[in-house]
C-alpha cells in the first residue's frame, strides 16, 4: 500500500501522537511533584513541605549567577520570598483558616534533585471541624505539577494527590473509605504511566514493530490485525506481570534498590529496545524482554508509592488499584496507537518514517537519559 492510498487523517494522527510522546521527552526526567506531610492534631498543625529547587529556580529565579547550580547562599537569600511564595499557594481551613507559618529551612536529596525543605506548623480556630485543604503551587506555570499529601488528622491517616482539578480536597477524622482508596490509586497508577516518559518509550519501541515482519533483512506489514494484537497483548501482559512483581516486593520492603540503579537501568532497558528495531537481535519472542526490563520498571514504579505513601489499613487494595491503573494507562496507549500503526503499516512513512525515525529518536533520548543518571551529568535543559 503506498501513501497516496491512505486517508491523510491517519499518517497525521499518527505522527502527532509520535510527537505528543516524543516532544517534551529530550529533557524530561520526572514529573514536578512537591511533597506535603502534615500532621493534624486539634488545633494544632505540623509538617513539613519538600518543593524542587528547580521548581522554585523556574518560578523565582534563584540562580542568580546563572551557573545552572542553586548554591545554598543562593537559597538562603531568597528564603522570605520562597516562604511567601509557597504559603501563598496552600490554605488550611479547619473552622476558619489556619495560620500556618515556616519554622525552619532544610534542604533534602530526592530521586530525582535537591529539595527545599519547609518545617510548618500553626494552628486552626477549631479542633473539631473538618480540614479543608487548597493547593494551588506552580499550577500557573505546570500544569502537570501534582502535591503528594501524606495527612495525619486527629490520628487517622490519610493520602491525597493535589492536581489542578483536584486543587481543594476536604477530610474528616476517622479512616477513609478503602474503596476509595482503590480508586485513588488507580488513578495514580493511569497517570503514572501517562508521564513517566521513560515507561511510554520503552512500551513504544515494543509496540512499534508489532505491525511488521521481519523476513530477508527487510520488514512487511503484518496479514492480520489479530496478529498484531496478539503480540502486543503478550507484550503488555509480560511487562505488566514483570513490574507488577517487582513493585509488589519493593513496595512491602522485601527488595531494595539504589534508585540511581534502577533509573539508569531503566534508561538502558529503552536504548536495548529501540536498537533491537533497528538491528534485531530478538525476534519473535519481545514479551520475554518486556518481561525482562518489566522487573526493572517495577523499582521505578515502586519509587512513585514510596512518595505517595501506602496506606497500612488498606494497603492490598492500594496497591492492586495502582497496578490495574497502570495496566489500563498502557491499554489506552495501545488503543490509540496500534490502529494507525496497522492501517499504516505497508507505507514507506510507517516503514521509514514512524518505525525507523521513531526507533532512532527514542534511542537518542534514551542515550541522553543514560549518561545523565549513570554519571550524574546534566546533558539537557530538564
Amino acid at each position: 500500500m503506498s501513501l497516496r492510498h491512505v486517508p491523510f487523517r491517519l499518517p497525521a494522527l499518527l505522527l502527532f501522537f509520535v510527537l505528543l510522546v516524543l516532544a517534551p521527552l529530550a529533557s524530561a526526567h520526572k514529573a514536578s511533584d512537591s511533597y506535603l506531610i502534615l500532621e493534624v492534631n486539634g488545633r494544632e498543625v505540623s509538617g513539613q513541605w519538600d518543593i524542587a529547587l528547580r521548581d522554585i529556580d523556574f518560578a523565582l529565579g534563584l540562580d542568580v549567577d546563572g551557573n545552572g547550580e542553586i548554591t545554598w547562599g543562593e537559597l538562603r537569600a531568597r528564603q522570605p520570598d520562597i516562604d511567601a511564595w509557597a504559603l501563598g499557594r496552600l490554605g488550611l481551613q479547619r473552622g476558619g483558616a489556619c495560620r500556618i507559618r515556616v519554622a525552619d529551612h532544610l534542604v533534602d536529596t530526592h530521586t530525582d534533585g535537591a529539595y527545599a525543605v519547609l518545617q510548618l506548623s500553626g494552628e486552626c480556630p477549631r479542633a473539631d471541624a473538618e480540614l479543608s485543604i487548597s493547593y494551588r503551587l506552580l499550577f500557573e506555570l505546570d500544569a502537570l505539577h501534582r502535591g503528594l499529601l501524606r495527612l495525619t488528622l486527629d490520628g487517622s491517616s490519610h493520602s491525597a494527590v493535589l492536581a489542578p482539578d483536584r486543587a481543594e480536597q476536604r477530610f474528616v477524622a476517622g479512616e477513609s473509605s478503602r474503596l476509595a482508596q482503590f480508586g485513588q490509586y488507580l488513578v495514580e497508577g493511569i497517570w503514572h504511566i501517562w508521564i513517566g516518559f521513560d515507561h511510554i518509550l520503552f512500551l513504544l519501541a515494543l509496540l512499534l514493530p508489532a505491525v511488521l515482519v521481519h523476513e530477508n533483512g527487510g520488514w512487511r506489514g503484518v496479514a492480520r490485525f489479530r496478529d498484531a494484537l496478539h503480540e502486543v497483548l503478550w507484550v503488555v501482559t509480560a511487562f505488566t506481570v514483570a513490574h507488577s512483581i517487582t513493585l509488589s516486593l519493593a513496595a512491602l520492603g522485601l527488595i531494595q534498590l539504589p534508585s540511581r540503579l534502577v533509573e539508569s537501568a531503566i534508561a538502558a532497558s529503552v536504548v536495548l529496545a529501540a536498537a533491537n528495531n533497528l538491528k534485531p537481535l530478538v525476534e519473535g519472542r519481545r514479551w520475554l524482554v518486556a518481561f525482562a526490563f518489566g522487573l526493572i520498571h517495577g523499582f521505578g514504579f515502586a519509587s512513585v508509592l514510596a512518595e505517595l505513601g501506602l496506606p497500612q489499613q488498606a494497603l492490598v487494595l492500594s496497591l492492586l488499584g495502582f497496578n490495574l491503573g497502570v495496566e489500563v494507562g498502557q491499554l489506552a496507549i495501545v488503543a490509540v496507537f496500534l490502529p494507525l500503526a496497522y492501517a499504516l503499516r505497508n507505507t514507506g512513512f510507517y516503514r521509514r518514517g514512524v518505525f525507523i525515525g521513531g526507533s532512532l529518536a527514542t534511542l537518542t533520548i534514551a542515550l541522553v537519559w543514560l549518561l545523565e543518571r549513570a554519571f550524574d551529568l546534566k546533558l539537557t535543559g530538564g
